[in-house]
Order: C-alpha cells, then sequence, then structure tokens
C-alpha cells in the first residue's frame, strides 16, 4: 500500500500553523502529545483492563501566537526545522559537497570538514551523482563508514540527472532514477539516502512517469522523500497534482540557487507553494559562489568558485559583476555593527526566508566552516529594521505578481 508523505492542502490548512511547522508540542511525560511513537505500539501506560480501558489523551495547550518554528540542540546552538511540511527535521544549516569534496579539497580536508559539522549539530549533507564525476560521493561515503555515526542521526540527499555519457544515463527517465540512485548508493556505501531530488526539470520525460519512478525508489526503500532542484513554480505544483491523481507520493522541498542577488523564486514563488501545497526550499549558495567573502577588499580570491574553471557562473568583471561587489562593500558597515562578517550577515539573512528548511554551506576548510556557522548568532539580530535596510542597500527587492 502507498502511504503518501505530504498532508494534502485541506489538512494542512486545518491544522495550526505552528503544529504545521514544528509538529506536536511534547506532553507532560516527555511524550508527543499523546501520539504513540512507531504507530505500531500500544498507548503508554500498559491500556488497562476492562472494556472501559482507554488510552488517555493529553490535551494539547493552545498555540502561541509567535511562537519559534525551529528548536534548538542542546550543546551545539544548532536550530531545526522540518523539511517543508513533512515530519523531517533538519539542521538549518547544511553541508553542500559541490566543487569542493573529491576536486578542490583533499579527502583528509573533507573529513575534517564533516567531522566538525557533524560535532556542531548539522545534520544534512548534501550530494549529487554528477558531483566530480562520482567522487563526491564516494569521498563522502567513505568518511561515514569511517566515522561509524548512527545512520539514524543524520540526513544524505543527492540529486539525480546527470550521471554518465551514454543517453540512457542522464535525464529522468524512470530507468536512469532508479539506476542512477543505486550508483549513488554504491557510491556512498548506504542502503537509502534519505532525500533524492530530481536535478532539473526533464522536458524529455512525461511528469506522470518521474512521479511514479519516485514513488517507487520510496517505496522500494531507496529513498525516504523526494524532492527537486532547480523546477519551476508551476512544474512543481504539476508533479504535486500528478501525485495526488494516482495515489502517488508527492515532492516535499525544492532546492534552489538563493543569496543577497538572486532572491524573486525563493522569495516571492516559493513561499506560495509551501503554504499550498507543504513545499519547503533548501537553498544553495548563499555567498553566491563566492562573491561574498568574509576578508572583502574588493577583490574576488583564487579560491573563489567564480574563479575556478567550468563554475564561472557569475562574470565579475562585467557591470552587473562590479555592482555586485560594491554592494557588498556597502553591507560591512551593517556587519560592523553587528559585529559579524559580512560571510555571516549574508548567511543570517538567507535564513530568515519564509519556507526556507535549510541553507547549505559550501566550505573549503574546518575554519571556514566554523565561521560561517557563526550566522546563527547573527540570526536573532535581523531585527525588521535591519532587513529594510538591507534590502535599501541592495535595492533588489522582488515583489509578488498579482
Amino acid at each position: 500500500m502507498q502511504v503518501s508523505i505530504a498532508c494534502t492542502e485541506q489538512n494542512l490548512r486545518s491544522r495550526s500553523s505552528e503544529d504545521r511547522l514544528c509538529g506536536p508540542r511534547p506532553g507532560p511525560g516527555g511524550g508527543n502529545g499523546g501520539l504513540v511513537s512507531g504507530g505500531h505500539g500500544n498507548p503508554p501506560g500498559g491500556g488497562g483492563s476492562g472494556p472501559k480501558a482507554r488510552a488517555a489523551v493529553v490535551p494539547r495547550p493552545p498555540a502561541r501566537a509567535g511562537a519559534l518554528r525551529e528548536s534548538t540542540g542542546r550543546g551545539t546552538g544548532m536550530k531545526y526545522r522540518n523539511l517543508g511540511k513533512s515530519g523531517l527535521r533538519v539542521s538549518c544549516l547544511g553541508l553542500g559537497t559541490w566543487v569542493t569534496f573529491g576536486s578542490q579539497i583533499s579527502d583528509e580536508t573533507a573529513e575534517d570538514v564533516l567531522t566538525v559539522a557533524y560535532e556542531h549539530g548539522v545534520n544534512l549533507f548534501d550530494t549529487a551523482e554528477v558531483y566530480a564525476g562520482g567522487k563526491a560521493e564516494r569521498t563522502l561515503g567513505n568518511i561515514l563508514k569511517s566515522k561509524g555515526w548512527r545512520r539514524s542521526s543524520y540526513v544524505i540527499t543527492t540529486k539525480i540527472f546527470w550521471g554518465g555519457q551514454a543517453e540512457t544515463e542522464r535525464g529522468l527517465s524512470r530507468k536512469h532514477i532508479i539506476e542512477g540512485l543505486r550508483g549513488s548508493l554504491e557510491r556512498l556505501q548506504l542502503g537509502y539516502v534519505d532525500i533524492i531530488f530530481a536535478n532539473r526539470s526533464d522536458p524529455n520525460s512525461p511528469m506522470e512517469e518521474i512521479v511514479r519512478a519516485m514513488t517507487y525508489v520510496i517505496n522500494e526503500g531507496l529513498a525516504l522523500y523526494w524532492g527537486t532542484s532547480r523546477w519551476g513554480a508551476a512544474e512543481i505544483m504539476e508533479a504535486y497534482s500528478m501525485a495526488r491523481q494516482f495515489n502517488l507520493i508527492p515532492p516535499v522541498c525544492e532546492q534552489a540557487e538563493h543569496h543577497l542577488f538572486q532572491r524573486e523564486k525563493v522569495e516571492t514563488q516559493l513561499p506560495e507553494l509551501y503554504h499550498k501545497i507543504g513545499v519547503g526550499s533548501v537553498t544553495w549558495s548563499p555567498l553566491a559562489c563566492g562573491l561574498i567573502t568574509s576578508k572583502y577588499d574588493g577583490r574576488v580570491s583564487d579560491t573563489c568558485k567564480v574563479t575556478i574553471k567550468g563554475y564561472q557562473w557569475h562574470k565579475v568583471q562585467s557591470e552587473d559583476g562590479k555592482k555586485q561587489q560594491a554592494k557588498v562593500m556597502d553591507l560591512l558597515p551593517i556587519a560592523h555593527q553587528l559585529g559579524c562578517t559580512v560571510a555571516q550577515l549574508a548567511i543570517a539573512w538567507c535564513l530568515r526566508s519564509e519556507g526556507v528548511s535549510s541553507v547549505l554551506l559550501g566550505v573549503s576548510s574546518a575554519e571556514q566552516l566554523v565561521e560561517h556557522l557563526g550566522a546563527l548568532q547573527v540570526l536573532s539580530q535581523l531585527t525588521p529594521q535591519t532587513v529594510m535596510e538591507i534590502d535599501g542597500l541592495l535595492g533588489n527587492k522582488p515583489h509578488p505578481k498579482k
């Protein structure tokens, strides 16, 4: 029997705002507000005897207006949010492996970075079959195997689309989704990934075929959830509608680029999907591929992603690139006022966006990671007035289209 992991729009509207975001509140004894863990055990207390015995119902206190939707990890200070409106809790800062693992940094440095991330409460690690031609997945898998961390204590995501040179080794056909994911699992040395992303839309594959293939790999235990990456809002809604029509499993999140100079999709399009169908956002490139750096002096460093061959997405020498560099300089006084670096400010700014479940960090050293994790302390200082000041300096705040 297929069980959908996302609630219907009607059910989402019927639940309180805080419950949708945080889940049930713990009861007096530390339980889940009367819900039975696992779904197959007896109610707490043994169930009693006699015909009138019934499970006690713990009343849930009314939702508090303005209650935080995230929890904070003990000892680490890491904040955790629901992945969209699913029940999966992910760290609001995750670790990405694009460019770095299996490529820019050594395996020893990659292990240091992953260890520091895990010890600081990061539980979301993102990779893809295409990263470094599969080497990123192998490096991540080797580290996880050597560490011996409990599999239940972290979340692994991978993305499927570009798997090889053959025509059948790329795209979102049922064949490649299933075979590509099995290849990723072999490189990761894992029995399953927590989330499989469709790493762009595929006009050559029918939407029904994509959704059925994603449902299949979840029902087979190869993945627990599925999401989209770089899909348009209309395509995500089509996948959701297809899942509802045929009793299949819909996507739970979209992975999208989001930073000070790339705003419209995450800030105007995805919030509507979040409220309507429960699709959250996992965002990447909070520092604009390295354009926004901590030691900013108006120059782009040699290790910046925009200077690496194959990753020159931002033409920093163009007129727009020079304007963006000038705006980063304009943000320095705000960063100094908050007692943080401009990189920490930029990451915290991404975290404040509605519907964002996690922001993926890409770092080349453990020291850089620790600095970026400091953005968590900046988040609480981003008052509406500060955000308005930043918007005024950037001059690019998008407005929802009516």
